[in-house]
């Protein structure tokens, strides 16, 4: 082997003006939006811990690091070997911190440096992959890319760009976004690994992580358990249970082990939290997901971790709750009745959802007890985000955290009588009106994925009632060449209804109602664009949509006895329409109010 360097680099240093490649067979962006959840919840947390109100910039200088981990590069052409993953994901922030700081009127001299650098009057981005590059050029403008038919990591590049719009905290305004981009300039770091050949930098990553010198928190943690077990022959079994089920952790996600600990020890021991504000110090839930294993340790009393006994048990709760925790993620990917509201708050990326799910399971429970107490939680999940939503409200990680683990700590290790008590006292704390939500609730760029939940389960939901298996999956599939989208019922024309509108401000908020909306599938979607709703209409009632979409005309109800019987056991609102303006709008959205009130109820707690 060749001679190896390794140093410790601020991000600024190893992006600033410095180009990066990724080999063909390693080039996939694979991060997920959980992962970018906690990249965001660390640095900014990590950050905030030393920002004090009226703090100057140049205060920053003296403000605590954050490391990032080791990257291991090869070659002249900066070949990335490993951590492309946290590389591409700090690009995609630098980008966004960048495009918000131009949309306030400000600038930060060497941010776009560290995202695309020139050459020969040409600029690439400085990790520079070709059929990356038309997916980031949009990001960097902050438009819209059309994803269907792209590849995995195009995918992930463009819907992680959304989750980090959508997640970035509050708590970093306006005022200290420049004090931000500073620290993570110049005190978040790496190791930086640089090998003469891609062979050698192959064998660095190999020993480093085959031969203990990078052990992840699982190892450490297992070692320390295991350690505290005194009988050899005990140790050994536990040692293979441990290791059978990390295995399997990691089968479909390389992190799948140490994403599980954290939820398992936040969702049944952690105590408290990190206060949101600026300046507080990390408490038991924020220390857990930055190095759990510490945890454990400094924590064993809190554990019950007394006795070797005491480290045995432990280790089989791992095992069990690991396979729990499988099951859950299996839910969340497959629809199944039996854990279909596990399903449905998926689709929509609540990903605090496993932590509230293991909340209330105990070691002792049955499968059947398991799965009852999966469903009443993920049951009140489906109901907090709908109420939540409805009003305007974030259900992203770093909005909501801490009003959850409240949920949790309230929930934890009890039985089903208990829990659905619980849970229909935090259906009561919701204050959910539909009525005064769904009344006001209007499409824009945070209610869009939500609206179009909404619409995909009330067509799902009818479906069921009339006899027809739901189709809810095909309506939330965006990875089809033809994926359902948000229809208006009334098309983009204010000058064609100047008569009924007061203003064209009027008309687009009666024409984002979500009385006014629907879903269609893309293809006939883009064909509607310019029509009158009488020429719709037509396309409505053609079997190409839903029944939510045909009931507006006439044909939804002849010859369909099933779906007839459906609006008299309910004394549903439903009418067909000849023309749609604000009655007609009026009434829709009261249909769809009657509707929500019917599908998202506290009935499973009674």
């Amino acid at each position: 082997m060749k001679k190896i360097e390794g140093s410790p680099k601020n991000l600024k240093q190893l992006l600033q003006n410095t180009k990066y490649s990724i080999h063909y067979y390693q080039r996939e962006y694979m991060w997920q939006r959980k992962h970018i959840e906690e990249l965001i919840d660390d640095l900014t947390s990590e950050f905030l811990k030393y920002y004090h109100s009226n703090d100057s910039r140049p205060a920053v200088a003296d403000y605590g690091s954050y490391f990032m981990g080791s990257i291991v590069l090869a070659g002249k052409d900066n070949a990335i070997i490993d951590g492309q993953q946290r590389f591409t994901s700090l690009t995609l922030l630098l980008i966004y911190l960048n495009n918000r700081l131009k949309s306030i009127g400000q600038t930060y001299n060497m941010i776009e440096t560290m995202i695309f650098s020139e050459s020969f009057g040409t600029k690439s981005f400085n990790i520079n992959v070709e059929d990356r590059q038309e997916c980031m050029e949009a990001i960097f403008n902050d438009s819209d890319f059309d994803v269907t038919g792209a590849g995995e990591s195009v995918r992930n590049l463009y819907g992680r760009y959304q989750d980090i719009n959508e997640i970035f905290p509050d708590d970093i305004t306006d005022e200290i976004l420049l004090h931000f981009c500073d620290w993570l300039a110049e005190k978040v770091f790496f190791i930086e690994i640089v090998a003469t050949t891609e062979q050698d930098a192959h064998k660095i990553f190999v020993t480093m992580n085959d031969r203990g010198l990078s052990l992840t928190s699982t190892e450490m943690l297992k070692g320390y358990l295991l350690s505290e077990i005194k009988s050899d022959s005990i140790r050994e079994k536990m040692n293979d249970l441990w290791k059978d089920r990390v295995l399997s952790l990691k089968k479909d996600d390389e992190k799948g082990d140490e994403t599980f600990i954290k939820a398992w020890l936040r969702a049944h021991y952690a105590e408290t939290i990190r206060e949101t504000k600026v300046g507080a110090v990390n408490k038991d839930f924020d220390i857990i997901g930055v190095s759990f294993h510490r945890w454990v340790r400094d924590e064993k009393s809190k554990l019950g971790l007394n006795t070797s006994e005491d480290f045995e048990l432990f280790i089989k709760k791992f095992a069990r709750f690991a396979e729990i925790y499988e099951y859950i993620r299996k839910a969340e990917t497959t629809y199944s009745d039996e854990t279909k509201y596990v399903y449905y708050n998926a689709r929509i990326n609540f990903t605090l959802q496993p932590l509230l799910l293991l909340a209330p399971i105990c070691y002792e429970d049955s499968w059947s007890v398991i799965t009852e107490k999966i469903s009443l939680v993920a049951r009140y999940i489906d109901v907090l985000i709908i109420s939540r939503v409805s009003n305007y409200r974030s259900v992203d990680y770093s909005t909501i955290k801490k009003a959850i683990f409240k949920v949790i700590k309230d929930i934890r290790m009890i039985d089903i009588p208990t829990l659905k008590a619980k849970l229909d006292a935090q259906y009561v704390d919701l204050n959910f009106d539909p009525v005064k939500a769904f009344t006001e609730l209007k499409l824009n760029s945070f209610t869009k994925r939500y609206i179009k939940n909404i619409l995909a389960r009330v067509a799902g939901y009818i479906e069921e009632q009339t006899g027809i298996a739901s189709n809810y999956c095909n309506y939330m599939d965006t990875n089809t060449k033809n994926p359902y989208e948000i229809e208006h019922i009334i098309p983009n024309h204010y000058e064609w209804y100047i008569s009924e509108y007061n203003d064209p401000d009027d008309f687009k908020r009666w024409r984002n109602s979500v009385g006014a909306l629907l879903l269609l599938p893309k293809s006939i979607n883009a064909s509607l664009n310019d029509s009158k709703y009488d020429y719709k209409l037509t396309k409505y009632c053609s079997n190409e949509g839903n029944i939510y979409t045909e009931s507006l005309g006439d044909i939804a109800y002849q010859n369909n006895p099933k779906f007839k019987k459906f609006i008299a056991e309910h004394n549903l609102g439903f009418e067909s329409y000849d023309n749609f303006g604000k009655d007609e709008i009026k009434k829709r959205t009261s249909v769809l109010i009657q509707l929500v009130k019917l599908i998202w109820n506290d009935e499973m707690f009674k």
